[in-house]
């Protein structure tokens, strides 16, 4: 009897990846590997990369060079680099890593089976090529096999913005929207294997379509998908701020299905920083789509994303970052230091501001974001939240869930509610999530 080959990947980045590295495993396992857990009994062992910030990029580096041992245990083991840092490195990465088995960039997951085939017979290889045009439509891998309460899909890949800062388009192409048709063919399927949220992907879903003649924009998509029997819950990420339409905007008061939540990164809060990053928009354009929304969705939870200490920023710039922050009140925050990122506009630019000052930056605002987390948090006690059951609470005894802003909430019930939405009271609140007490009847 033939030995099952195991599968290891390990994701890094942002929530696009997750759904490449889901169909990285449905693509494999129709190669004959199954997915473990465990990469030191893996045959197949894949870092499915992120090249946006260098700390991601070299965390990659630190993977790889503790996977090599691995190699000496196992001669069957083959080790692969997929995603952001493998389509800027391509061969590169071989020559770096002597003992790196495969490369495919982030157009090549359609070609993953042949790939490993060909390095199972001793072939290392290197799959960079870039497709950016219509063939391109036809080559996103979906796994019709897969369940869960809540999955992620790709409604469209690249970008067409070009922050200055950004290797996005570098890296994962120019824009592209898949056929509406597809996509509703693939909630249809997940929504009859029991998918009760979809979460719709790309690097700038609100321009989803706009390329693409006879196609809906992105609220009409939103409509089409709210229409799907058996979703009940729709959520979207990335938002580009410029590209937050009226339409868009009247989808959080019209479709029930469409949760209180939007991820809407402002990068500064400085018009010279927005400017010098190439964003598209200005401090008073942003806080006004954030006023839009919040008028017509008051509850609406809104998370974001900041870089500290791009080049040309000064204290002033910084405490306008602050001050945006306390203005929005963001729910949540992904905040950086600037990281040069090759082929960029940025990094041509000079920086003059010490890795020390940027680093006492990014704890100012890390510090005022915990207080506004912990204070938005409590705000939530005493409050009726629906949430969606996901699954048992690493709390002993007590299950977890979303509610519709996208804040965790545990709480004690029985595991037989995981995959409902509930009602739950919430009576406490920490850091990360809020406690609540199950509303029964």
């Amino acid at each position: 009897m033939t030995k099952a080959k195991l599968l290891y990947v390990e994701t890094f980045g942002c929530q696009m990846n997750v759904s490449d590295s889901e169909k990285i495993t449905a693509l494999l396992k129709g190669a004959g590997y199954n997915l473990t857990k465990d990469s030191s009994i893996a045959d197949l062992i894949i870092l499915n990369t992120c090249s946006v910030r260098a700390k991601a990029e070299q965390k990659v580096y630190s993977y790889l060079g503790r996977f090599k041992g691995f190699k000496g245990k196992n001669p069957r083991l083959l080790l692969g680099v997929g995603g952001c840092v493998a389509q800027q490195e391509g061969e590169r990465l071989l020559e770096k890593v002597p003992y790196l088995d495969i490369v495919f960039g982030t157009h090549n997951l359609h070609l993953l089976p042949e790939i490993v085939l060909a390095a199972e017979k001793g072939r290392r290889l290197a799959e960079v090529s870039f497709i950016d045009n219509e063939k391109r439509l036809d080559l996103f891998p979906t796994d019709d096999t897969a369940d869960g309460i809540s999955r992620f899909v790709t409604i469209m890949q690249g970008c067409d913005n070009f922050c200055s800062y950004c290797i996005v388009p570098y890296v994962r192409g120019r824009e592209i929207s898949r056929r509406s048709s597809e996509i509703l063919d693939e909630i249809r399927k997940m929504a009859d294997k029991g998918v009760k949220e979809v979460t719709l992907l790309g690097q700038n879903v609100n321009s989803y379509g706009l390329k693409s003649r006879g196609e809906p924009d992105f609220a009409g998509l939103l409509q089409e998908v709210a229409g799907v029997s058996g979703i009940e819950r729709i959520r979207f990420t990335t938002s580009h701020p410029k590209d937050i339409s009226p339409p868009l905007i009247a989808c959080f008061a019209e479709l029930p299905k469409l949760c209180g939540h939007i991820h809407l990164p402002a990068q500064a809060g400085s018009d010279k920083v927005l400017s010098r990053m190439n964003r598209g928009y200005t401090r008073k354009q942003y806080l006004e789509k954030i006023a839009a929304l919040k008028a017509v969705r008051p509850d609406i939870q809104i998370t974001g994303d900041m870089i500290v200490g791009f080049p040309g920023e000064d204290e002033a710039d910084f405490r306008e970052t602050l001050s945006l922050m306390e203005e929005v009140g963001y729910a949540d925050l992904f905040s950086f230091i600037y990281s040069v990122r090759p082929e960029t506009k940025a990094a041509e630019y000079p920086d003059e501001t010490s890795r020390l000052e940027k680093q006492e930056r990014l704890e100012r605002l890390q510090s005022l974001q915990r207080k506004m987390t912990l204070e938005g948090n409590r705000s939530f006690v005493g409050t009726r939240q629906q949430v969606l059951v996901e699954g048992t609470s690493k709390r002993g005894g007590q299950l977890f869930g979303r509610s519709s802003g996208n804040r965790v909430v545990n709480f004690a019930a029985d595991p037989s509610l995981i995959g409902k939405i509930v009602d739950v009271a919430v009576i406490k609140a920490f850091q990360n999530s809020l406690l609540g007490e199950l509303i029964s009847g």
